[in-house]
């Protein structure tokens, strides 16, 4: 396994997610993706030094020209996108296949226009439509700021955003 981990997290890499989401999942490195940071030498920087870890911060096409060697690794990662849509790009558009099914979304800040699901967990219209994508590419969907907090499955929230079985 190379993929042991995939989430959704506004914030991208910080403490909460390199502790506590480590002891639940193993993870030698981050793997973060998100084309500003990549394209931000001070960004890319604070988020390599933010983790303890081997960290990697690669735009989408960057990822999707290593994702391969990703998968060819012996060290277990976490994928990390800062939003749903970012992820559908890597998880359903490139038709990246990490080998597992989960993908956790984490904090997703309140933003005009986003429906608040819980805590510190927003989403927009638009952000919607990529997490149907990706559960419709079979995946499970899961809200939770950490795995004792989960408020719960995509399906328990898309009918809020016009989703219908």
């Amino acid at each position: 396994m190379s993929v042991s981990f995939i989430r959704v997290d506004d914030r991208m890499i910080h403490g909460q997610t390199c502790t506590r989401w480590a002891l639940e999942y193993p993870c030698d490195g981050l793997i973060a993706v998100n084309n500003a940071a990549a394209k931000n030498p001070v960004l890319k920087s604070a988020y390599k030094s933010a983790s303890g870890k081997k960290t990697f911060v690669w735009s989408l096409d960057e990822f999707q020209a290593k994702c391969g060697k990703v998968l060819a690794s012996k060290d277990n990662y976490f994928l990390i996108t800062k939003n749903p849509i970012d992820m559908k790009k890597l998880l359903v558009d490139q038709g990246f296949q990490p080998g597992i099914k989960t993908v956790i979304i984490g904090p997703c800040n309140d933003r005009p226009g986003a429906v608040k699901l819980g805590n510190n967990q927003s989403i927009t219209q638009e952000e919607a439509e990529a997490l149907e994508a990706i559960m419709k590419a079979g995946y499970e969907v899961e809200f939770a700021l950490l795995k004792e907090e989960a408020i719960g499955n995509w399906k328990k929230f898309r009918g809020q955003f016009g989703f219908k079985d």
